[in-house]
């Protein structure tokens, strides 16, 4: 197997409504269309070439679990999302790269990660 790329990632979150609206009101995310009716709560969205799956269910314990967005500018990222009332890490390196992290409403950690240059 060599796998080409990540398609999507799932999260837990309970309310679907109000993970959409910090997805996609304050992170910048697409709603897609075209999520068939799994006879549960959710949303799938694009960011990027990839996708995140919103599953409508209990929040697992965090034990350090995240995902990862890839920003072009960390800290104006950062501005943005705290001028938006957002709790923000400050930036940090990690690697070649830099990383910050907020957790979305449902208290998922959310890691924003500037590749170098």
């Amino acid at each position: 197997m060599q796998p080409t790329a990540i398609h999507h990632v799932s999260i837990n979150v309970p309310d679907t409504e109000t993970a959409l609206r910090f997805y996609v009101d304050v992170l910048g995310l697409t709603e897609r269309a075209d999520r068939p009716d799994f006879g549960i709560g959710g949303a799938w969205l694009d960011a990027g070439g990839q996708q995140v799956h919103l599953i409508q269910a209990d929040t697992p314990p965090a034990l350090g679990q995240h995902f990862a967005f890839a920003v072009d500018d960390l800290d104006a990222v950062v501005a943005e999302l705290r001028g938006k009332g957002v709790e923000v890490s400050d930036p940090m390196p990690v690697g070649p790269g830099r990383q910050a992290f907020t957790h979305d409403p449902a208290g998922n950690m959310v890691e924003l990660n500037q590749p170098p240059a």
